[in-house]
């Protein structure tokens, strides 16, 4: 432990300790938070409102039902209640976070993180998403919280969430990323409105006892609207927990030791700890968000090393684009576990934008069609969108045609080594006119936290502009609206309530 940091003991009741850091953090107890970090926090939430309004704009099912259905619902008589995109009327605040958090994830485009933080040994490698802004925003409307104040929510929820990914593998146990996301919501949200320490601990234990997902939602060989609203679920059940246990509600308590819950159960301790220490920041940089990574377009992230890797291909033989009737394979080695998740058999035939979207074959064949009349070959002019999840596309013969050609390997225990620090992938073309074309073996894609910062920030901010172009009138007055750290309490008030287009403001 650090000045920056501090240690919740597994011999100790963390859910207890975690009440008492949100509302030591968000008091500011702990000291200054370092630049670095609120502008990193600031980045993901931006780059996540791009993801909300297009979701929104393009009438995208999942996000628009919930959305429908929030605006269906009045606050309760105890609460301001809280607004969906594109609208100022006020709503339940738990309808309000489901469908908003429901926009930010439908595209599966915003933030990553892989539970990964070797310098300290934590190495679980949870998957995660910077999901839950949403939260933050419907906290500070309650009890008019400023944009600096608002920023810090969004970070604890984003230390939460990313902390425990890198302590406990839910995966394993079958149990959706999703819940770290749901503990996190319901300490920050708990906190940011007054809750107690007793409250906020009856409210985390409600959530860990009674509202778990599972993997049920990613099974199957088409993935349906359940994969993108999972977060949004668990946002809304974190909310009603919270709320509960405000307003007198008493659940379990000291949850991380209870033995039937899903800490020790899956992973049995004998001397009645849990079973982990949790090391939280405090301060400064010392924050989990910085290993968290972006996605530069559409596609699940652990196919980002082989598009880097197609990339560097066709700077190497640019004519690949023009020439792929000549190609006769594409061989592509990955790690544990992209390769059972993205090159499962079962997705060489998507049928759904959900499923194209975990499709490490469709993604790639789609960039070689669209490397066809794209007007440069590398990360700005194949970026994934969008319209390239069009039904048309998904059926499309050329892309079935060129999956045809791919061929998936594990790449054994090297490969397997390198992650989840980096998405180590490695792409070899085989041409009939140019020979074998062999790639470097990617190991930091752009947008992973470890890749070039500057570059990155270049092309999520060229993401953003392409998400938002076709949604609002304009897209520099939004990213200007979006900057938390100088808004007031009255502006964060209707934060999220401008027009989109083609989103009705109460419909």
């Amino acid at each position: 432990m650090s000045n920056s940091t501090v240690v919740l003991s597994r011999r100790e009741n963390q859910a207890r300790l975690l009440a008492e850091y949100a509302i030591d953090f968000l008091s500011g107890r702990f000291g200054a938070i370092g630049t670095a970090t609120l502008d990193r926090v600031a980045q993901f939430h931006l780059d996540s409102v791009g993801c909300a309004v297009s979701a929104l704009s393009q009438g995208a099912r999942a996000p628009t039902v919930l959305r429908n259905e929030a605006l269906q619902h009045s606050p309760s008589r105890d609460s301001r209640g809280g607004i969906v995109f594109g609208s100022a009327r006020p709503t339940d605040v738990s309808k309000a976070v489901a469908a908003n958090c429901s926009a930010v994830r439908e595209w599966d485009s915003n933030g990553t993180n892989f539970g990964f933080d070797p310098i300290r040994g934590r190495t679980a490698g949870e998957f995660g998403h910077n999901d839950f802004y949403p939260v933050a925003i419907a906290a500070a409307r309650l009890v008019h919280l400023d944009g600096f104040k608002t920023l810090r929510v969004m970070l604890l929820i984003d230390e939460i969430r990313g902390r425990l990914a890198e302590v406990f593998a839910l995966r394993t146990y079958a149990i959706d990323h999703v819940h770290h996301g749901a503990v996190a919501s319901v300490v920050a949200f708990s906190a940011a409105i007054g809750a107690t320490v007793e409250q906020i601990e009856s409210a985390i234990g409600l959530v860990v006892a009674h509202y778990v997902p599972f993997r049920a939602i990613r099974a199957g060989h088409q993935l349906s609207d359940s994969k993108g609203a999972s977060a949004a679920f668990a946002a809304e059940i974190a909310i009603v927990s919270a709320m509960r246990a405000i307003r007198g509600f008493v659940g379990p308590r000291d949850v991380f030791r209870n033995p039937l819950a899903i800490y020790r159960f899956n992973e049995p301790t004998m001397d009645g700890t849990s079973p982990f220490d949790l090391e939280l920041g405090c301060s400064g940089d010392a924050f989990a968000i910085h290993g968290m990574h972006f996605k530069l377009g559409l596609y699940e992230h652990q196919s980002a090393g082989a598009i880097e890797a197609i990339c560097e291909l066709f700077a190497i033989q640019p004519n690949l684009a023009c020439d792929q009737d000549s190609i006769s394979q594409v061989r592509i080695k990955i790690y544990e576990p992209a390769y059972s998740i993205i090159a499962d058999p079962a997705k060489r035939n998507p049928t759904t934008r959900q499923s194209a979207d975990h499709s490490l074959p469709w993604i790639v064949a789609r960039l070689f069609i669209k490397a066809k009349t794209a007007k440069s070959l590398d990360w700005n002019g194949l970026m994934l969108m969008p319209e390239d999840y069009q039904e048309k596309h998904i059926i499309d013969p050329h892309v079935r045609r060129m999956i045809g050609k791919i061929v998936i390997e594990h790449g054994g225990p090297h490969y397997d080594s390198l992650y989840p620090d980096g998405i180590p992938t490695s792409v070899e073309i085989v041409h009939t006119l140019f020979g074998t074309l062999s790639s470097s073996l990617v190991h930091y894609p752009l947008g992973h936290a470890r890749s070039s910062p500057d570059k990155t920030e270049k092309m999520v901010h060229l993401k953003f502009d392409r998400l938002v172009a076709p949604t609002v009138s304009d897209v520099d007055g939004l990213r200007s609206r979006m900057r938390l750290v100088n808004k007031s309490a009255e502006e964060i008030d209707s934060f999220y309530a401008f027009p989109i287009l083609g989103c009705d403001p109460d419909q």
